[in-house]
């Protein structure tokens, strides 16, 4: 299998592909959680909009900006909880999480190294 630019190996776990094994290796440990009852309503790839598409004066279209996290899920204690596996933080990421962050203060979000 081919490997992308940052040394990351794609890897199927439950007919799933993730972009790395570090992202596979989480998903497995968030399945368990939630076996468990410490976590509920995993999902993936959970989208969020930063900045809504629009058209300028001139008539330019301008496509909005999303986020897409690894995962998102609900603690134990009701907190929604977005997590992202990261092994390169690019400067798009950095400044995508940020945007993230200001538009939904109500998320707690977690990088996973």
């Amino acid at each position: 299998m081919r490997r992308s630019k940052y040394n990351a190996r794609r890897t199927e776990v439950d007919g799933i592909t993730f972009d790395s094994a570090s992202e596979a290796a989480r998903y497995v440990e968030l399945k368990l959680l939630e076996r468990a009852g410490k976590i509920s309503g995993l999902e993936l790839q959970p989208r969020y909009e930063l900045i809504k598409a629009f058209t300028t004066d001139s008539g330019e279209h301008i496509r909005g900006i999303t986020y897409v996290g690894d995962f998102r899920y609900t603690d134990i204690t009701g907190a929604v909880i977005v997590e992202d596996v990261k092994g390169m933080k690019t400067d798009v990421y950095k400044i995508k999480r940020k945007l993230l962050l200001w538009r939904y203060p109500d998320i707690k979000f977690v990088e996973i190294i």
